[in-house]
């Protein structure tokens, strides 16, 4: 009988094969649960598969073939795919630039065809339509992903849930309102104007608002259903894979980067009961801030090249797409870079200090991200709204056993390089601080326990290790360093939460040997984190804070001492390795165990909170809103009444309503001015956060009003000549609407409240 005999190498390969015609199966729950969270919350179905399209090939394909012209594969398809994708965003961020300085943006359907082109005609680039030599990652890891990737989209579903789409009766953050508006802005040629006051300077890290107008003017989604939905949905998850890829590269273990993944956006920071949360408790991504959410896979992307490059890897032509990424790195939210600058300034010193000779590669690397911050100051940021200032321990100011206390009568100013309250305690007030602060950082181990327990054997040497650890560093120092008058400071920490899970997972897959004591860590960690009791928040002194902050934590400590005892007798020789592993899984299993239970149960919940009936925006305001987006001319300018939260509200005036630029997608003359430079820069005059300010120009405020509230033609005729005013938005929610304006402007739309009317073209 003959005996056929297989060559290993043939062997090897077509085990290899059948892992990658496996690795789909995982991702079809995935989909099916984000297809679930998108159709069950109104998403059209026309809308998820137009964008799914565009995504693929406007995005990931030629940001695919860019990042490999430059960077070479990875040796896997999902690494390549989530590197290109990020690459992707930059790619498109500059056709979007270079549309909106010429006034091309009718063209930007084209632009994603120009790029491939090149990588279908030119032989030595086709190479970048094949993945690189190298093995694939394991079926365990898609396996891993696919579960990381549902408790995100369960996060997402409840989002999704507590965010109608609109038109409906609704108290949306004031903040998407000013998004969706800048969305529109970005669809204008530049130089761009603060939409909801016409004439002013727009000075803002928009680049995530451009990328919303990109995919709304290729794809005709409308800019809530994107904003609301489906780009937030796609660059969340690109950020999870983004990171989890940077967790595997500095590790060099596939199972780090579902861990990190986890860690990092399916987890939080811990509470065991706690009567409050501390600083930046939730994830590093969210709704409320589109910046910080597209900053995400662009800063893991820099950081992946970075790594690369001080390992040795030489980065030749890659070196000239390091500038466009750290330009919208700071375009898109101001706080990533400057850690990831202060990170890679520690790596330069290590690596000088070890070796003795020059750092070439990190000052290289140091000098590209200083200079997008320098570019991003100048045309993105500054101005009037540079309020962020120095004070030790402001973030306080944002915690409730300090607000409820010592910082009770801070106020909203600045008040001195230290918050108010600490400047006049004494012993005891002092030794409170201390207490919360450690308290606060406490709570966070789930994201500095990696600086604890850093790595060991791969960390040794390694220039990544300072690298990852100074921007986690960084990040925490700015936070407690600076102040801002709504706390803008903690995007700090929240832009370097995930490198505190890629710190974490990289420490753990170094120091574990097995899978056991890792699993029976998270799950110990998970169970203290959800069956421990709460407790109910305490009188408002110092005492009663001081002693409620402890009891959670004396409980989790007594818990702890009767396990490492336990572990001690038992395990002997072996705790010494075996005690720090369970401790790093534990923490992180708390933190996913505590989200994940809040996101089921948020997600079971029938109805989305409507919010306060003052504030909220009715169905017919929306609408009619949107029919001005329908009916007016790309350019046309608005005058409304609507100024205020709520909008009944005068003196004083929350100057954040922004829905009738957000929604009816036109400049307004003056609509809402809380975020404007000068109202920022008098933040605290008249002991009044700076939302609270008048309007800038007092006198054109008046005249607007006016116009509403007489109708004098006079007044409309100058609205109209002087200012260019095409539209009038009037509604009398907001305040009187003069019978006499139907006798000087032509009544195009009336709808419930809200009365739309066009004025003739301006005379001469």
């Amino acid at each position: 009988m003959a005996t056929t005999l297989v060559a290993p190498a043939a062997t090897e390969t077509a085990s290899r094969d059948a892992r990658e015609w496996r690795s789909p199966l995982p991702w079809i729950l995935p989909v099916a649960a984000a297809l679930w969270a998108l159709l069950g919350t109104g998403t059209p179905a026309r809308d998820i598969a137009l964008y799914g399209v565009y995504f693929l090939l406007a995005i990931v394909v030629p940001g695919t073939l860019v990042f490999r012209a430059l960077f070479g594969s990875r040796g896997n398809w999902p690494e390549d795919l989530t590197l290109g994708t990020a690459a992707g965003l930059v790619v498109m961020l500059a056709g979007w630039a270079l549309g909106a300085a010429f006034g091309l943006q009718s063209l930007l359907i084209g632009w994603p065809v120009l790029v491939v082109l090149p990588f279908l005609l030119v032989p030595g680039l086709r190479r970048c339509w094949r993945r690189g030599a190298g093995d694939p990652l394991p079926l365990g890891w898609h396996w891993a992903m696919a579960a990381v990737l549902l408790l995100v989209i369960l996060w997402l579903a409840t989002v999704f849930q507590d965010f109608p789409l609109p038109p409906v009766r609704f108290e949306y953050y004031k903040d998407l309102y000013y998004h969706l508006a800048l969305v529109h802005e970005m669809t204008r040629s530049m130089p761009f104007q603060v939409p909801q006051l016409a004439g002013y300077e727009l000075r803002y890290h928009y680049l995530s608002d451009a990328d919303l107008a990109t995919a709304s003017m290729v794809t005709g989604i409308a800019p809530a259903t994107l904003l609301f939905r489906l780009w937030f949905l796609a660059v969340t998850v690109a950020g999870v894979f983004a990171f989890a890829t940077l967790a595997r590269v500095v590790s060099g273990r596939w199972w780090a980067a579902p861990v990190a993944a986890a860690a990092g956006f399916a987890g939080q920071a811990v509470s065991f009961g706690s009567a409050a949360a501390t600083f930046n408790s939730g994830g590093p991504v969210s709704l409320l801030s589109p910046s910080q959410d597209i900053a995400m896979p662009l800063i893991a992307l820099f950081t992946v090249i970075a790594v690369d490059r001080l390992r040795g890897r030489p980065l030749g032509w890659g070196w000239a797409f390091l500038p466009p990424l750290a330009v919208a790195c700071a375009g898109s939210k101001a706080s990533v870079l400057p850690p990831l600058a202060a990170g890679l300034a520690a790596a330069g010193v290590v690596t000088l200090w070890r070796t003795r000779k020059l750092p070439w590669a990190a000052a290289g690397l140091f000098g590209v991200a200083v200079s997008g911050m320098l570019f991003g100051a100048r045309f993105f940021a500054g101005g009037g709204a540079g309020v962020l200032q120095p004070q030790p321990l402001g973030t306080l100011r944002w915690l409730a056993p300090y607000t409820q206390t010592l910082g009770v009568d801070d106020g909203p100013r600045w008040g001195g390089l230290v918050p108010p309250g600490i400047q006049n305690a004494g012993t005891t007030g002092r030794a409170f601080i201390a207490w919360v602060l450690i308290w606060a950082l406490l709570l966070q181990a789930p994201r500095l326990i990696g600086l604890a327990l850093p790595p060991r054997s791969r960390g040794t040497g390694d220039p990544a290790l300072p690298l990852i650890a100074g921007t986690l560093l960084a990040g925490l120092g700015a936070t407690w360093v600076f102040w801002h008058p709504t706390a803008s400071q903690v995007y700090f920490f929240a832009g370097v939460i995930p490198f505190g899970a890629v710190l974490a997972a990289w420490s753990l897959a170094d120091r574990a040997r097995s899978w056991r004591v890792p699993v029976a860590g998270a799950v110990a960690g998970a169970l203290c984190a959800v069956l421990l009791p709460g407790v109910d928040p305490p009188a408002r002194t110092v005492s009663a804070w001081a002693w409620t902050l402890a009891v959670p934590l004396l409980r989790l400590a007594a818990i702890t001492a009767v396990v490492v005892v336990v572990v001690l007798v038992v395990w002997r020789g072996r705790a010494r390795r075996a005690l720090p592993v369970a401790l790093i899984a534990a923490t992180l299993g708390a933190g996913v165990a505590s989200y994940t239970v809040q996101n089921a149960e948020a997600v079971t919940v029938p109805a989305a909170p409507r919010g306060d009936p003052r504030y909220q925006v009715t169905p017919l305001e929306m609408r009619a809103a949107f029919w001005l987006d329908a009916h007016a001319g790309e350019n046309d300018l608005v005058a409304t009444n609507v100024h205020c939260r709520p909008m009944s509200a005068t003196t004083p005036c929350d100057a954040r309503a922004f829905w009738v630029a957000g929604l009816g997608g036109r400049r307004t003359l003056v609509e809402s001015w809380g975020y404007s430079d000068q109202a920022v820069a008098r933040n605290g005059v008249r002991d009044r956060v700076y939302f609270y300010q008048p309007a800038p120009d007092r006198a054109l405020f008046a005249l607007n009003q006016r116009a509403f509230s007489t109708g004098d033609p006079a007044v409309v005729a100058r609205l109209r000549d002087d200012y260019g005013v095409r539209w009038l938005f009037a509604d009398s929610r907001a305040g009187t609407v003069a019978p006499a304006l139907a006798q000087v402007a032509t009544e195009r739309l009336r709808l419930g409240t809200v009365t739309i009317y066009e004025l003739g073209r301006q005379s001469g």
